[in-house]
C-alpha cells in the first residue's frame, strides 16, 4: 500500500505528527516505531506507567565514545511508543523566550517565542494557570505542579533552602522571565506519566486513515530523482509514500539520513554509501545538557515522586542574552545500592542548560543493526566546566543548609569530604569524573538557511537538496533550550505539523 505520509519514529514529536497529519481523513498516514506499543495505561509495564521516576527498561542501548579516562557513558534513549515521553521524569519546562528568539535570529522565520507561544499554549491543559496569557487550558497534555502537602520532606526542604539562599520564589517556571526556585511543572497525572502515546496518539488510534506499526526498524529513506519516495525497513520491505517525515530523535534521525546517503560526502563514501546529498551538518552540532550531582545518605522512605521542585539561575559566565544557564533539582532515591550506608540518597542534581560544547555522531557502518559512534563532547568547552563547578558549589551549599542538612543520615557521599569547597582543581576533577547525560540531545539535523554552514533542514524542517523529506524532532533545534527538552520537542512536532497541513 502506498501512503501519503510515513512518519518514522513514534516518540515525543512522532505521535504528535501522526495525530495532526491524520486529522485530514483523505490523507493516509503510517506511523513506524522500532519499539513495542502499549496502547493503554493498563497495558503499560509498571515503570513506564509511573511518572515518579525515569524508566530505563525500554532502551536502544547506545553508548558514548570512551572519555579520556576510558569511562563510557550510557546514552539512554527510549525504544517504545511515545519515545522518551514514555520514560522521562515528566518535567514540563519550556525554556526562556530568548531560546526561541535566537532560533529565529539565526535565519529561521516562524520560530521566535511570539510565534511558537500559540503552539505551547495549544499543547497543554495547565491545571494551575490554564487560560492565562502564557498558558492553555484545552490541549492534550495535562500539566500541574506539586504544592503544599504534596511536597515530600526532601523537596520542601530543598525549596526552603533555595529561597533562604536568595533565589527568588517562582510559582510558574513557564512564565516568561521566571528565574528562581519553585514547583516544577510536570505531566504526571494521578501518578501516571502522560506520554504522547497516551495523549496525542490515543486520540487518533481509531481513525481508519492512520496505520500504526510498532516493532518496525527503518533502515533508510528511499530516494529517487532527488526526492523521497518512501522508506526501506530493516528486513528489506519497501514502503512507498509521497512524504517522509523523520521523527526518530537526535540520534535516530541523522543516522537514517546518513544510511540514505544524505550527509558528509567524504564520510559516506568511505563507508561505501552512495551520496545522494552532500550535507556536512548531518550528525554535527550535537548538544546535550551535562549533569553532575551532590549526594548525602538519607533514611529510606515510602515511594514518592523524585523531582518536584526546580531552581534556575544565571551563572557568572552566562552569555549575553541568556536569562539562565544553570538549574538544580533536589531529589531522593531509595535505589542507591552500596553507595549509601542507608540504601537511600538525597541529592541535588545540577544541569548546565546552555552548554557551549558541541559533539557529533557518525556511522559505524551502513547496517541498521549497528549503533552509531556518538561523542557528546561534554565539558569540551572550558566555560562549561567552570560553570558546572559554580553550580556544584551552589548545590553543596543547599545540601549543607539547615532544611536539607537536617535530613541527612551521614556525611556527604558526593563529592565527599576529600573535595574541599575552595579546591578548584579537585572540584573540576570531580565534575569531569561524575558528569553524566541529562538525556536531552538536540541539534544533529539543525535548521538554518545555509547547508554549507552546517544546516541540514530549512526553517520548515525540509531537508536541503531533497524533496518530500522532512525532519521534525529535537534534532532540528539549532541551539538547545534552557529547559528539559520534552515540551520543546512536542512543540516542534506541532509547529511543523501545522506547516505540513497548510
Amino acid at each position: 500500500m502506498r501512503y501519503d505520509v510515513v512518519v518514522v519514529g513514534g516518540g515525543s514529536a512522532g505521535c504528535v505528527l501522526a495525530n495532526r497529519l491524520s486529522e485530514d481523513p483523505t490523507r493516509r498516514v503510517l506511523l513506524l516505531e522500532a519499539g513495542p506499543d502499549y496502547r493503554t495505561v493498563e497495558a503499560l509495564p509498571a515503570d513506564l506507567a509511573s511518572g515518579w521516576a525515569p524508566a530505563f527498561s525500554h532502551d536502544w542501548g547506545l553508548r558514548a565514545e570512551p572519555a579520556a579516562d576510558g569511562h563510557v557513558l550510557e546514552l539512554a534513549r527510549a525504544k517504545v511508543m511515545g519515545g522518551c515521553s514514555s520514560t522521562n521524569a515528566t518535567a514540563a519546562l519550556r525554556g526562556s523566550p530568548a531560546d526561541y528568539d535566537a532560533w529565529a535570529a539565526a535565519g529561521n522565520p516562524g520560530w521566535s517565542f511570539k510565534e511558537v507561544l500559540p503552539f505551547f499554549r495549544a499543547l497543554e491543559t495547565d491545571a494551575d494557570f490554564g487560560g492565562e496569557p502564557w498558558h492553555g487550558d484545552g490541549g492534550p497534555l495535562p500539566i500541574r505542579r506539586y504544592r503544599g502537602e504534596e511536597l515530600t520532606g526532601w523537596s520542601a526542604a530543598g525549596l526552603e533552602a533555595a529561597v533562604a539562599a536568595g533565589h527568588e520564589p517562582v510559582e510558574d517556571h513557564n512564565r516568561p522571565g521566571a528565574v528562581g526556585a519553585g514547583p516544577c511543572p510536570n505531566n504526571t497525572l494521578d501518578g501516571v506519566r502522560m506520554s504522547t502515546s497516551l495523549t496525542w496518539l490515543a486520540a487518533a488510534r481509531g481513525r481508519p486513515n492512520l496505520t500504526v506499526r510498532p516493532d518496525t526498524l527503518v533502515d533508510r529513506v528511499v530516494l529517487a530523482g532527488g526526492r523521497a519516495a518512501g522508506v526501506r525497513l530493516a528486513g528489506g520491505e519497501r514502503v512507498d509514500a509521497g512524504l517522509v517525515v523523520l521523527a526518530a530523535g537526535a540520534y535516530g534521525s541523522p543516522v537514517i539520513l546518513l544510511r540514505s546517503g544524505v550527509g558528509p560526502a567524504d564520510e559516506l563514501a568511505a563507508l561505501g554509501v552512495p551520496v545522494a546529498a552532500d550535507l556536512p551538518g548531518v550528525g554535527r552540532n550535537l548538544t546535550d545538557h551535562p549533569l553532575v550531582r551532590c549526594a548525602v545518605p538519607v533514611r529510606p522512605g515510602p515511594p514518592c515522586p523524585s523531582f518536584q521542585v526546580v531552581v534556575t539561575w544565571r551563572s557568572s559566565l552566562a552569555a549575553d542574552g541568556d536569562l539562565l544557564d544553570l538549574h538544580a533539582l533536589p531529589g531522593r532515591s531509595d535505589l542507591a545500592g552500596a553507595e549509601s550506608p542507608t540504601g537511600a540518597t538525597g541529592f541535588v542534581l545540577v544541569g548546565l542548560m546552555k552548554p557551549r560544547s558541541r559533539g557529533r555522531l557518525w556511522l559505524r557502518s551502513a547496517d541498521p543493526a549497528d549503533p552509531p559512534h556518538v561523542d557528546p563532547a561534554y565539558l569540551s568547552h572550558p566555560d562549561d566546566l567552570a560553570r558546572m563547578v559554580e553550580g556544584l558549589r551552589m548545590a553543596r551549599a543547599l545540601l549543607r543548609a539547615g532544611p536539607l542538612a537536617a535530613l541527612a543520615a551521614g556525611p556527604e557521599l558526593a563529592p565527599g569530604k576529600r573535595v574541599a569547597d575552595g579546591d578548584q582543581p579537585a572540584l573540576a576533577a570531580f565534575v569531569r569524573a561524575d558528569v553524566s547525560p541529562y538525556h536531552h540531545p538536540v541539534g544533529t539535523c539543525a535548521m538554518g538557511p545555509d547547508p554549507t554552514a552546517g544546516a541540514v533542514v530549512d526553517a520548515r524542517g525540509r531537508v536541503h537538496g531533497v524533496d518530500s523529506l522532512v525532519v521534525a524532532d529535537a534534532s532540528v533545534m539549532p541551539e538547545i533550550p534552557a529547559a528539559n527538552t520534552n515540551l520543546p520537542t512536542i512543540m516542534v512536532g506541532e509547529r511543523i505539523a501545522a506547516w505540513l497541513r497548510a
